[in-house]
């Protein structure tokens, strides 16, 4: 069978299909440590859930806006000037989580030839929703040594007269790393100078430890022309399945984007919007007392893979993804994230399925209790010892 061009290179994502290799074997017996998928282990938050099943019943189950409903847009706006990004109900656009308005954007932007560079290591999402789009992925590395901001000489250097957008995910999966004000202020003189757009990846904005910020390049000079925020529900509130995510861009562009939204989903559901309005107006204390969980869940895990040799761990400063540089042990990143699956009953991602430029390295996800964590270097250690 044929298939259109702009679908050849699609592949799934290295999180889903791990979780289904060890789920079958879990199947068969089986014990496995999952910590491969990027999804918070805690309950959505007891109100937003009061909130959704309450706005079921009262009727919002129904066709709304495509663009979302006004009062939540609001409370975007409302939450957003908190971190400084100054935006008008108007330039938000809700979708069915985070994805849509990821792609949207890219769709209403690009044509063919445009070139849109992005991180490597970062998120499948991010090339395969160019390559839909008829961009041209460009990527780019990613420097742990920078905290795994971009090597910003590379960056330059593949900045052509056909650049079109630029891609940045901060805090980052699967790095955990957070860019810093310097880098951001370089990067967003390099997006005026050449006259390119910013997709703001933001989704893990809540989840920064150490009481620190993740700032975003929306909020710097010249930028709020030429910047879409995408953030969402899933990550922060522990709203994964509910499907909540929305963008910020300048309102001709939202207008176009609330189009697409119009002629492939029709619309968000209502009752999660409603639910999303008591998750931004009720629940900072709750996403702080999770974020602190997170960072004693972080410093025990890095802690612990740093004990093993030939893992070498850089404390995360956002999400809850530690990214251990493998290297010294000197298997293929791939093959060793599958022996460890396979052998120590322990799920994780390769580098690799982030990018060519994740070889040496391997992805957990420490949204898992601590005795999982626990569980889970107690069996690395011990296997990694017989090698």
């Amino acid at each position: 069978m044929k298939f259109a061009h702009r679908i050849q290179n699609l592949k799934p994502e290295g999180a889903y299909r791990v979780m289904g290799l060890a789920q079958a074997l879990e199947k068969k017996g089986r014990d496995i440590v999952h910590l491969e998928i990027g999804q918070p282990d805690f309950s959505t938050f007891p109100p937003i859930a009061k909130e959704g099943k309450a706005a079921i019943d009262a009727g919002f189950t129904r066709y709304n806006p495509s663009e979302g409903y006004s009062d939540l847009r609001e409370a975007i706006a409302h939450y957003s000037e908190k971190r400084g990004i100054a935006a008008s109900p108007s330039q938000v656009v809700v979708g069915p989580g985070a994805k849509p308005v990821l792609l949207f954007p890219l769709l209403a932007l690009l044509e063919k030839g445009d070139e849109v560079l992005y991180p490597d290591p970062g998120f499948p999402s991010y090339r395969a929703d160019i390559e839909i789009a008829g961009g041209i992925p460009v990527p780019v590395p990613l420097v742990e040594a920078n905290s795994f901001s971009f090597d910003l000489e590379a960056l330059r250097s593949r900045i052509t007269k056909n650049t079109r957008l630029l891609i940045l995910n901060s805090p980052a999966n699967p790095t955990g790393g957070v860019i810093s004000n310097s880098d951001l202020q370089e990067i967003a003189a390099l997006a005026r100078k050449h006259d390119f757009w910013v997709l703001s990846d933001e989704i893990y904005s809540r989840l920064v430890y150490d009481q620190s910020d993740a700032e975003s390049i929306y909020a710097l000079d010249g930028m709020s022309e030429r910047t879409i925020i995408v953030d969402g529900f899933s990550k922060s509130y522990a709203m994964t399945g509910w499907r909540l995510g929305y963008a910020i861009m300048p309102n001709a562009l939202a207008e176009k984007v609330s189009l697409l939204l119009m002629h492939a989903v029709g619309c968000t559901a209502g009752f999660t919007q409603r639910a999303g309005i008591v998750a931004i107006e009720q629940c900072d204390d709750a996403v702080s007392d999770i974020v602190k969980q997170y960072q004693l869940r972080r410093d025990q895990f890095v802690q612990g893979l740093n004990q093993i040799d030939g893992f070498n761990c850089r404390l995360p400063e956002g999400a809850f993804y530690a990214f251990p540089n493998v290297s010294e042990i000197g298997i293929p990143s791939s093959t060793l994230a599958e022996r460890l699956l396979n052998e120590a009953g322990v799920a994780c991602l390769s580098g690799t399925d982030f990018g060519k430029n994740g070889e040496g390295y391997l992805r957990f996800s420490y949204a898992a209790s601590r005795e999982q964590l626990a569980k889970a270097v107690e069996r690395i250690s011990s296997f990694v010892s017989t090698l």
